[in-house]
């Protein structure tokens, strides 16, 4: 029998797309009809992946989203599976057109707010930590033996207002040219962590002979208690407290040492309270992973709806993933607000391809086996279904890894596609709330900041009820994307208040921190 679009057995995204994708198992021999055209489908179709809706012949665009995602390997017979077996990512030239087609923000009269911790420089803290920071992998164990100390919730019947004690460990900082890129990084990354909204004192452990010793990194970064945290009681905030190891006489004893600051910061930590704040004040950091072929039309298209609605209260959001966006980045470059801002994406994009090619690699070698088992075909169909996450607001900045988001409005960072190190980085940023959307089931957290997760199917959702925030996968069924969009933008209100995550409910969020290294091992 033939049936409608409205019972999403399958989806089209565009009206002249030759491909649609699956919104539930299709069974063989079952007759879609979608965009006027009536196709019997010829082989099992699995949740995600893509059936052609007409003949495609070798070397044909295929055409989803409106938008090339590939090029016929050999001919497409009507009603078949399009994948990897039959489509390939061949170059093709993209018309950039700088901000040729900025968008208006039609601004919201609607007042929103969330309560949170206003901090003395103007951001607000979602969330109230004290945060133990590790300069170099030396001292990253030593570092995690004094959060390890405050694991156990007896002192928090004293210091309620303080969600927890973590540390910051990573395993670099050392082995790398001084003052060089590499070293620049790690400094960026960890003074966007020290200074974030969420961390409201810190204490930092250093070895005592590393390329990113702990004077540098405060001296360099000037690094405060931003939170207005001052252990003398009085005056401007303190500069941070600093342990060596090699100083203090060993790992004992700089453990004692650390949990003696730590005890010191507390009081005082304590004394934040939450009030309430407008939604102008969040960042938010949007992320995919372990993407499958509905995050583009399910999850990531309702989290460019909740963006927009950030946004249009004056918020500002933040994407990163420079090498998934490869192949739609002039769907960016024509938002930007000037040629300018349009050009730093591109030579970002070339430097990429550059990067790529001096150790034999491809950025259309992505996506990752997991990708493509759940649908994605090609780095393009990726790339147009991450970008989905962006909304439909101008590009208003591209901005350096782990750089801090300073003005309202949609921000793109340059980073890797590796999720730790991507949202490593759009933390550093000052992000309060990240959201994370996934097909396939990732369990990603990252403290100092909540992590949303959002499932693009219902049956993953179910599968992983534990670690799955929010059901995107009901834009399949019933729902409209703009409805989940409007769901997903009041979760992001109420975490932004002090509702707690599935991922901070089971713990994680300090092993995923990962600075970027682009440079030599010394």
């Amino acid at each position: 029998m033939a049936m409608t679009i409205e019972e999403r057995r399958a989806v089209l995204l565009r009206g002249d797309d030759n491909v649609a994708v699956a919104a539930r198992p299709i069974p063989a021999g079952f007759v879609l009809e979608l965009g006027g055209k009536v196709v019997e489908v010829r082989e099992p179709i699995r949740l995600g992946h893509k059936v052609a809706l007409c003949d495609i012949a070798e070397g044909e665009p295929i055409h989803k989203y409106g938008q090339v995602i590939g090029f016929a390997s050999r001919p497409i017979a009507a009603g078949s599976w399009v994948h990897v077996q039959n489509t390939r990512a061949d170059l093709f030239e993209r018309d950039y057109a700088y901000a040729s087609a900025i968008p208006e923000v039609v601004r919201s009269s609607e007042v929103r707010t969330f309560p949170g911790y206003l901090r003395p420089d103007g951001r607000v803290g979602t969330r109230n930590y004290v945060a133990v920071i590790s300069t170099v992998n030396c001292s990253a164990g030593t570092s995690r033996f004094i959060a390890d100390r405050f694991r156990s919730g007896e002192w928090k019947r004293d210091f309620p207002n303080i969600d927890g004690v973590f540390a910051i460990t990573h395993k670099v900082g050392c082995g790398i040219p001084f003052n060089g890129k590499d070293h620049q990084i790690i400094d960026r990354v960890l003074a966007g962590f020290a200074n974030h909204p969420n961390v409201a004192a810190y204490v930092i452990i250093g070895l005592g002979c590393e390329v990113s010793f702990a004077q540098h990194l405060v001296d360099s970064q000037d690094l405060v208690m931003l939170g207005g945290v001052r252990t003398n009681g009085k005056g401007a905030p303190d500069r941070p407290s600093v342990l060596n190891i090699q100083e203090q006489g060993g790992i004992a004893k700089t453990v004692e040492a650390g949990v003696a600051a730590v005890l010191r910061l507390l009081p005082e930590a304590n004394t934040w309270r939450r009030t309430e704040q407008p939604a102008s004040k969040l960042v938010l950091a949007m992320e995919c992973g372990g993407s499958d072929g509905n995050s583009g039309v399910t999850a990531n298209p309702a989290l460019g709806v909740a963006s927009d609605l950030l946004i249009a209260r004056g918020g500002a959001a933040v994407l990163g993933e420079t090498t998934e966006i490869y192949g739609a980045e002039h769907l960016l470059t024509r938002r930007a607000v000037s040629r300018e801002v349009g050009e730093k994406l591109i030579e970002r994009i070339k430097w990429w391809e550059w990067y790529a090619g001096i150790f034999n690699g491809e950025i259309n070698n992505n996506p990752s086996p997991g990708n493509k088992d759940g649908g994605l075909t090609t780095i393009y169909e990726k790339s147009l279904g991450a970008l989905a996450k962006a909304g439909s607001t101008p590009l208003v900045d591209v901005i350096d890894f782990a750089e801090r988001v300073d003005k309202p409005g949609l921000h793109f960072m340059d980073t890797p596609g590796y999720d730790p190190i991507c949202t490593t980085g759009l933390v550093a940023s000052g992000a309060n709330v990240l959201v994370f959307t996934t097909g396939r089931g990732s369990v990603l957290g990252l403290k100092p900041t909540p992590c949303i997760k959002v499932a693009t199917n219902t049956p993953m959702f179910e599968r992983m009820s534990d670690d799955m925030d929010m059901n995107a996968g009901t834009i399949l069924e019933t729902e409209s994307v703009e409805n989940a969009g409007r769901r997903l933008f009041e979760m992001i209100l109420d975490v932004a208040g002090g509702q707690e995550t599935k991922s901070e409910r089971t713990g994680v969020g300090e092993d995923e921190f990962s600075p970027w290294s682009i440079g030599p091992q010394l």
